[in-house]
């Protein structure tokens, strides 16, 4: 058995392309070729933790995932996120690998989903980014995005002008031009690729501000009470896409959408399906077009073997 600690790990991602990984992953749980049992979560009054397991069909390994997520840690000076994974043999049930991640393996596979969204549905001319958020996800979400988007404007919501500034001086770094505002819906209004990265229960971005050729990838809301969209802006959505259908209908943007009866399910595509291209991604300029990413376990399955098999090699 091997224990990998955070440092490790992130040395071996380092020489790792997980775009086609992970997006094999996606592909694989749409087609079914992955067993996902539903998220166990639990919903404390300081945080939460989700723990995400599964497995892809005639591989080595199956997962178990726990992540952890409390937010007012930063009043402490603590980390919000926290985390391991397990990796274990599907032939003999062994545990092969510890990987001590600290939340930083979840944090790089949804990043790197928002990049994969991007990939096949932003628009082909990126004029201006706009991130909803101003957290550790938020800026993995940008610089994950710089693979994929040759746009280097960007605009950033956040609660608060240090939090801001603090969030400019670390991203400019790494060649982004950063502009700031406290006005949320201002990000929709004046760029044509969106990422929003908060807990948020109540909706930052509304309709109001939707415009055509707009694409909104939405990935903070992974619990039934968060949201992060008006659902009236999936009402307005040439395209729906889910990482997973079965988990949106019980949690993320969607789940509000069909909650309120702003959308019915015969309109969301998977994003497996689209990446494996069995459906359609955009198609036109003028497409307005949104993904809710809930974090399926198979980003985990791919991100955690990516790493154990790295380490085999060192």
């Amino acid at each position: 058995m091997k224990t990998i600690e955070l440092p490790q790990i992130k040395r071996l991602l380092a020489s790792v392309d997980l775009i086609p990984i992970i997006a094999e992953g996606f592909a694989a749980y749409s087609a079914g070729k992955a067993v996902i049992p539903p998220v166990g979560e639990l919903l404390l009054e300081q945080g939460e933790v989700h723990i995400k397991y599964g497995f892809i069909k005639n591989d080595e390994f199956y997962v178990i995932k726990i992540a952890s997520g409390f937010f007012n840690n930063l009043k402490l000076g603590l980390p919000t996120s926290n985390g391991l994974m397990l990796l274990f043999s599907q032939r003999t049930g062994e545990l092969l690998g510890i990987l001590l991640d600290q939340g930083y393996l979840t944090s790089i596979r949804t990043a790197v989903a928002g990049a994969i969204v991007a990939k096949h549905l932003a628009p082909r001319k990126v004029e201006r980014i706009g991130i909803v958020g101003a957290g550790t996800q938020a800026r993995a979400q940008l610089i994950y995005l710089k693979t994929v988007v040759d746009c280097k404007q960007v605009l950033v919501w956040g609660q608060n002008e240090s939090e801001l500034a603090k969030y400019r001086a670390d991203v400019e770094k790494e060649g982004f031009r950063i502009e700031t505002t406290l006005k949320a819906d201002q990000v929709l209004e004046s760029c044509n690729l969106v990422v929003t990265a908060t807990p948020s229960t109540q909706p930052l971005l509304h309709v109001e501000s939707l415009h055509p050729g707009v694409h909104i990838t939405a990935m903070g809301s992974d619990t039934p009470p968060k949201q992060e969209l008006d659902s009236a802006i999936l009402a307005r959505a040439d395209l729906i896409v889910a990482d997973s259908i079965s988990q949106c209908r019980s949690r993320g943007e969607i789940f509000k959408a069909l909650s309120s009866g702003q959308i019915t399910e015969d309109r969301v595509v998977e994003l497996g399906r689209i990446i494996s291209r069995e459906a359609p991604g955009r198609t036109s300029d003028s497409q307005i077009t949104v993904a809710d990413l809930t974090g399926v376990a198979t980003q985990d399955v791919q991100i955690a073997t990516a790493v154990y098999r790295k380490s085999l090699e060192t």
